[in-house]
């Protein structure tokens, strides 16, 4: 039996049919005008890291602060409640043996009203309550680990180590010690340019009360390997800036290590002796505290002190 073809009219019909439901499906999915980028858009790359962009910082430091009813801990809480930035403290916070009490009744009513932009280091002071534990209790996860009490940070574009001092408590202080080694491998993974370090006792010191220390020459040490700019130190209660030297005392403005001592939070003023070598300004007669402006490649200083006295000191300096 013969087939009968199908007519031409209805190929033709049926085409136009399939091209009319092609079109309409295609207008029916528009993608969400977000989707596409502006016409002067250009391919977003993600950016490494770069200090260089980082903010400028402010740290303010000062340490053996506060004593009820003794030193001017308020005058110099009265200099922090007008600077802005981080507050870095450099050890013997309450006096006379950092009980839970001192820090409450002493501490807290002064330099403690700014404990939300706080880092603390511990001094030998704290130790006298054993094991330092209302320093720990009261600072919080903010002073690092109990166990040890030294951690770092970073502000800005700089890297900050802060160190505890109290050698006999943490295993010791040499080079094989267990903060020696954190300390280095710490120094080792920053990819800071600029680095500041901070512990109690002064490596060097011109104070007549207590003087250098050779105990920390390994901190200088590793320190000035690691390329390091600032070292910010209590204990002896006086103001004290060294020129840039190397962990054996050497001068050495290229790469030496810069140290401030900064004893004068309130707790009371310490006479000193003649300056030791590389020792720049020496004073014994004005509480306040160091102000350092933390740039991407370098640093400002300004010692302020309390009101009524007329003593300061400042200038600049450059990351190695």
């Amino acid at each position: 039996m013969r087939r009968r073809g199908v007519p031409l009219i209805v190929i033709l019909l049926l085409c136009a049919i399939f091209i009319a439901m092609s079109a309409a499906s295609l207008r029916a999915y528009e993608p969400p005008i977000d989707t596409f980028p502006p016409a002067d858009a250009t391919p977003s790359v993600e950016q490494p890291t770069s200090f260089s962009a980082g903010p400028v910082a402010t740290l303010i430091a000062a340490g053996d602060i506060a004593a009820c009813g003794a030193g001017e801990s308020e005058q110099t809480a009265r200099l922090l409640a007008t600077i802005d930035g981080t507050i870095q403290t450099l050890g013997d916070n309450a006096y006379e043996s950092g009980t839970a009490a001192e820090f409450a009744n002493c501490f807290d009513r002064t330099w403690g009203q700014f404990r939300e932009r706080m880092r603390p280091a511990v001094g030998n002071h704290e130790y006298y309550t054993p094991n330092a534990a209302a320093y720990f209790k009261y600072f919080g996860a903010a002073a690092g680990q109990s166990s040890n009490g030294y951690y770092s940070y970073d502000l800005g574009s700089w890297h900050i180590v802060v160190l505890n001092g109290e050698c006999g408590a943490v295993g010791g202080c040499g080079p094989s010690s267990p903060e020696a080694i954190w300390l280095r491998l710490d120094l080792q993974a920053s990819t800071a340019t600029c680095t500041l370090a901070v512990w109690h006792e002064p490596r060097w010191s011109s104070g007549a009360e207590h003087g250098s220390d050779p105990r920390y020459g390994t901190f200088w040490t590793e320190l000035y390997s690691a390329g390091a700019e600032i070292v910010l130190n209590g204990h002896d209660h006086d103001y004290e800036r060294f020129a840039p030297q190397t962990p054996d005392g050497k001068p050495d403005s290229a790469t030496g290590v810069r140290e401030f001592v900064v004893g004068t939070g309130g707790r009371s003023l310490y006479p000193v002796r003649a300056p030791i070598a590389n020792s720049e300004v020496l004073r014994d007669d004005t509480y306040g505290v160091l102000v350092l402006t933390l740039r991407t490649s370098g640093y400002d200083w300004r010692f302020v002190p309390v009101e009524g006295s007329s003593f300061t000191d400042s200038g600049s300096g450059v990351c190695h």
